[in-house]
């Protein structure tokens, strides 16, 4: 080994580093290195990965990092004294030095951060133990001094730096990326050696690993600084020799410095750090004075024991005194400690709290703490598949708790363990492959049609790639061979998938530590909350107990739902004591009107439900399992076992106790480990790694205990451990087939302990459904506020069950969707731009001083600190002040002079000056009595299109009502009758499997797809008046019709009715026709333009056409050219006087006709 890269910024000096761990790894072993750095610019995020890779492929990892130095002091933040910062290469000697890299690097952030994470000399000097300093690249502070001929000063510097690391500890570094200043800068740093005799050493500034690499990243730094490549003030780098050179090449740049390259391999040697895998850091408990954690444990656990079971039988104590010793043995005492006293702390402030999550729910000691709600022993749930004393694992419980409340439980864990003990985990965003299109696209200039035609060619499939996109899709694979332009998009694309573009907060992890988390990890902040430098994989390998705390919008939906039912029915419904028997609940399961009902509510889950007919809580937790890929093949033999018991047989009579509430059908990995056990004697334990063997197709593994289980194993001391099948008697052709059939399905089975967890809220949701349908779907709807599609859906749903939708009222609505009269009142917070504090101040003026009585009365009442423009704009589009009776047309004309006024005449508040509104008895005139314009309403269209605006939605009617005419004499069917033709006897249903029909509607949505024949074709949503309609366009009709099928299209379908059993109704299309107005059909509208310098014109008023939007088409005559064109259909209109007015007045009298 002659030479070492000591200067190396990996993937993780996020958008600069291109060269990825592993690559780079590959390189250096292929070019006989033995060692190598990571230094990434700032951060440590990506060390242990790099640690691991290294060791694997038998390169000794040198753990660094590039910090920023700050200006003056770390907290010193002057814009323009502030702005810059210097570079310092650390590199960790051991471990000792790692932990001072680590507080440097966590402190950059929590405390320096201004434009990068940055440290001082002051907090450097306290941390130098340990830690070797090379003086960085042209950044560095010495080197920046040298370029501006300081050379005296820059000396200084480096003679700071060598006392304050120790001689041999601080290295001048020399660079060569055929640069000028670089020259120069080598020169000087040379004769600062021969001067002060501090050591040089040679590095090269790798930023990617090939050559070849630069042009990706030059694009990826474009990314970063949101510039385009011809732009010519861009920060780039000067040329492509940041790259990871050989050691030839760097023993000829540095012939001059032999020395230079022999300290790289003096460095390597110096440096060992290493990551300790084992040890396990859980924080401590504290209990009271004269307790042990280990018996305040039992205490708890026996106080919960009586609480749950009231009647404690034998069979109770010992598999609680069982998973005691268990917990005992593997000394995780504190960490059930930790878990029960968050969950107490969130029950005791009423947050609410799932019933568990994960094989948490098979431990009657998380049971009996109350840290989960299902009964393990009535659903035979198994504790080893939690925490297994064969196999020592960290516990994982995760908690899902009311979404809006669970920060509060993570900051109840902060005060408790301490601030710097506790931190959110880090995740990184990474550049998909449509996201690296459009990011290229935008970096190289390319026009953004052309992008996004590219683009929209990559399948909507999880984890697609651009390779595997290039496969599947013709169109795209053509564009790629085709296409000079697309081809070099889709290669610089393809080079920066996967990369990682930003650091952000992880949804639910959490980390909580003994120590100050800083003696473990290097932190971060992000959003001003401290955040792990380590992703959640590597702080559970690093030994830190992470937990998950989810936020599940589903706990709300119930908790929002019990206290609409208390206040409007004066119930305290509770789900405590429920058996989960109501066979109402099940008949409404078993009806597919499931929709909003936890796990339950997916289309093809509603269709399971009405095939399987379940009624009882164990065909719910057996539907959850088995919905899923790979299990789904076994629904029709489970559905067919549970309606016809007599088939069901079992290839050994000791399978039935294991099988029969799953019909003899094998679902949960449970189940797998039953079997081993009951069937060969496996202790629980043994049998959870056999499973995990089986998930994992271990086949070694595999093979070898399959002679265990069928002709047992002794121990090396001739003690019998497993009795194996044959002792039992359990013939040996019989035992082969049982254990082929689990390795059959342990891949797909099941945790059952989760699935039991989630059949309860199942359960729970299904209940509220069925007995309180108002306050249910109006918590749901307020659960999903953010999320349009779905309240549409969901609104759908509420009108299905005959419930009313109301619309906004600032005189009814409250924040949430609320309960009116046995309908469901809009929420205001659905409404765009309007914000909380506006709400609070609304609900709270009208709570005080009753309800308005005009807009004037209103503007009054409310604080003018709570009122804004462009809320007040979006309530009076979406109707909300139509319960004053004044037109939406005549309030947008005067709002902005009316709060103008009241706001003029609270600031001038002097007595006896009369503001705009008051009349001589100082009472406020009313709005009705003149101030308001003699203006018409909005029409239909203008009204519906303002509320989808600030809605998202129709709510006072529906674009299809001026159609309903031309549907009724040219549609066929509508939704609701198809969905109807479903739940009627076959000798009375209206439609048929196969049936011609025409459906009308809207457009809403299209998916589309490529066939396995590398074909494209459609799956379009109609929306008509009563419902939507599936619609499958297959690729010729697809090719043929593209250019209606666009959204918010009003289109006539015609084709084949699908209505496969307990499906939704589809029709596979064969004609697509545009939907317009009989009087409407044959006209076109002509804009006359004088010559093609006016034809900026029509780009203006596009907006005015779009808003307009019909089928009547556009034409433009350019009147010196004698000759017309068509519109684009986008731009095609729906005719009516106040657009005709419009055009006139841009184009003329005698420039706009319709013919």
């Amino acid at each position: 080994m002659s030479f070492v890269h000591l200067h190396v910024h990996t993937q993780y000096s996020l958008l600069d580093g291109f060269a990825t761990i592993n690559q780079t790894l590959d390189r250096v072993k292929e070019l006989g290195m033995d060692a190598l750095a990571i230094t990434d610019h700032g951060s440590m995020f990506g060390v242990v990965d790099f640690y691991k890779a290294a060791k694997k492929k038998g390169i000794k990892p040198i753990i660094g990092c590039e910090v920023y130095t700050a200006a003056r002091g770390m907290t010193d933040k002057d814009p323009v004294k502030d702005k810059s910062q210097g570079h310092l290469v650390l590199l960790a000697k051991n471990n000792v030095g790692y932990q001072n890299l680590i507080k440097l690097v966590s402190e950059s952030y929590l405390h320096g951060f201004y434009y990068k994470p940055r440290v001082d000399y002051n907090e450097i000097a306290k941390h130098t133990e340990g830690l070797i300093a090379l003086s960085a690249c042209l950044a560095g502070e010495v080197q920046r001094l040298i370029l501006q001929n300081q050379y005296e000063k820059a000396k200084e510097k480096a003679l700071m730096l060598e006392e304050m690391f120790g001689k041999g500890n601080f290295y001048l570094e020399l660079q060569d990326h055929k640069l000028p200043e670089q020259q120069q800068v080598n020169e000087e740093l040379i004769k600062m050696n021969q001067e002060t005799g501090i050591p040089l050493v040679a590095t090269n500034d790798v930023h990617y690993t090939d050559q070849e690499d630069a042009e990706a990243h030059d694009i990826l730094l474009c990314i970063q600084t949101g510039k385009i490549l011809n732009d010519e003030k861009r920060l780039k780098f000067p040329n492509d020799q940041f790259y990871l050179k050989t050691q030839k090449e760097m023993a000829k740049l540095f012939d001059y410095a032999p020395e230079a390259l022999a300290n790289t391999v003096k460095i390597a040697e110096m440096c060992q750090v290493d990551f300790d895998f084992d040890t396990i850091h859980l924080p401590n408990y504290d209990v009271a004075p004269g307790k042990t954690k280990q018996g305040y444990l039992r205490e708890l656990c026996y106080e919960g024991l009586q609480y749950r079971y009231k009647e404690i039988t034998q069979e109770l104590k010992e598999r609680l005194e069982y998973e005691l010793g268990i917990i005992e043995q593997m000394g995780y005492m504190e960490y059930f400690l930790i878990v029960w006293d968050f969950i107490k702390y969130a029950k005791d402030q009423g947050i609410a709290v799932g019933p568990g999550r994960g094989s948490a729910a098979g431990s009657i000691v998380a049971y009996t703490l109350g840290i989960t709600d299902i009964d393990p022993i009535r659903y035979n749930l198994i504790f080893e598949r939690f925490l297994n004393p064969e196999r020592v694992s960290m516990p994982d419980i995760d908690i899902d708790f009311c979404y809006e409340r669970r920060e509060e439980v993570i900051n109840y864990v902060k005060a408790k363990y301490g601030q710097d003990k506790v931190a959110q985990i880090i995740t990184f965003g990474t550049m998909a492959a449509r996201g690296a299109i459009r990011d290229v696209g935008r970096v190289v200039n390319m026009p953004y049609n052309e992008v996004d035609q590219i683009a929209k060619e990559i399948p909507f499939t999880l984890g697609i790639t651009i390779e595997k996109a290039l496969e599947v899709n013709p169109v795209l694979r053509k564009m790629y061979q085709e296409n000079d332009d697309a081809n070099y998009l889709i290669r610089m694309a393809k080079k920066l998938e996967g990369m990682p573009r930003h650091a952000s907060t992880h949804a639910a992890g959490v980390v909580i530590a003994k120590k100050p988390l800083d003696q473990h990890i290097p932190l971060y902040m992000h959003d001003n909350s401290m955040t792990t430098q380590f992703t959640m994989g590597t702080l559970e390998e690093l030994g830190l107990l992470k937990m998950d705390f989810l936020g599940l919008r589903t706990l709300t939906v119930i908790r929002d739902a019990l206290e609409l039912i208390k206040a409007n029915h004066g119930l305290e419904v509770s789900f405590e004591d429920s058996e989960y028997t109501d066979p109402k609940v099940y008949e409404l399961i078993g009806r597919g009107e499931t929709l909003g009902v936890f796990q339950l509510e997916s289309q093809g889950m509603i269709q399971f439900m009405r095939e399987l007919k379940p009624d009882n809580f164990e065909d719910i937790v057996a539907g959850i399992s088995l919905f899923r890929p790979g299990p789904m093949e076994s629904i029709p033999k489970y559905i067919e076992y549970k309606n016809n018991h007599e088939k069901i047989e079992y290839l050994h009579e000791s399978l039935e106790p294991i099988l029969n509430m799953t019909y003899g059908c094998m679902v949960y990995q449970e189940q797998v480990m039953q079997v081993v056990r009951d069937l060969a004697g496996y202790s629980y334990g043994r049998s959870d790694l056999v499973r995990r063997a089986m998930g994992k197709k271990k086949r070694d593994v595999m093979e070898e205990e399959r002679k265990y289980f069928i002709y047992g194993k002794e121990s090396e001391a001739g003690e019998l451990e497993i009795e194996g099948c044959i002792r039992r008697g359990i013939p040996e052709n019989i035992a082969n087939e049982i254990y082929d059939q689990m390795i059959d399905f342990a891949n797909y089975a099941f945790n059952k302990s989760h699935a039991a967890s989630y059949a309860v809220l199942s359960y729970q949701t299904a209940y509220l459904k069925c007995h309180y349908p108002v306050e249910f779907m109006a918590a749901l709807m307020t659960s999903v506020m953010g999320n349009t599609l779905k309240v549409v859906h969901y609104i759908q749903d509420v009108k299905r069950q005959g419930m009313e939708i109301l619309s906004p009222s600032i005189n009814k609505s409250y924040s949430k969707f609320a309960v009116e009269d046995n309908q469901i009142r809009f929420g205001l917070a659905a409404v765009k731009n309007v914000g909380g504090n506006m709400i609070d101040a609304i609900v709270e003026t009208r709570n005080h001083k009753g309800s308005f009585t005009s807009f004037t009365d209103f503007c009054q009442k409310v604080p003018s600190k709570d009122l804004n423009k462009r809320s007040i704009e979006s309530l009076i589009k979406c109707g909300a002040f139509d319960c004053l009776e004044v037109y939406r047309a005549q309030l947008l004309a005067i709002y902005e002079k009316v709060l103008d006024s009241v706001y003029h005449d609270r600031k001038r508040n002097i007595q006896g000056q009369l503001g705009l509104f008051e009349g001589p008895s100082g009472m406020p005139s009313n709005l009705n009595e003149g101030l308001l314009p003699n203006i018409k309403e909005f029409n239909d269209k203008l009204r519906l299109n303002m509320e989808k605006e600030v809605l998202g939605l129709y709510i006072s009617g529906h674009p299809l009502a001026a159609y309903e005419k031309e549907l009724s004499k040219k549609v066929s069917a509508y939704s609701n009758q198809l969905v109807l033709s479903l739940e009627e006897d076959d000798n009375e249903q209206e439609w048929k499997e196969g049936d011609r029909v025409i459906i009308g509607g809207i457009v809403i949505e299209k998916t589309i797809k490529t066939t396995k024949h590398q074909q494209i074709m459609a799956f379009v949503t109609v929306e008509d008046l009563f419902g939507v309609v599936e619609c499958v366009v297959f690729p010729k009709t697809y090719d043929r019709y593209q250019d209606l099928l666009v959204d918010d299209s009003f289109v006539l379908m015609e084709g084949t009715l699908n209505l496969r059993e307990d499906e939704t109704p589809k029709v596979l299309v064969q004609r697509v026709r545009p939907l317009v107005k009989e009087e409407e059909a044959e006209q076109k509208l002509y804009i006359k333009v004088e010559n093609e310098d006016q034809l900026g014109k029509i780009e203006e008023i596009k907006p005015t056409l779009r808003l307009h939007r019909g089928k009547v088409p556009v034409f433009v005559y350019i009147e010196d050219q004698k000759k017309a064109f068509k519109a684009d259909q986008s731009l095609w209109i729906t005719l009516d006087e106040d657009l005709l007015q419009k055009l006139k007045t841009v184009f003329g009298e005698d420039c706009v006709k319709v013919s």
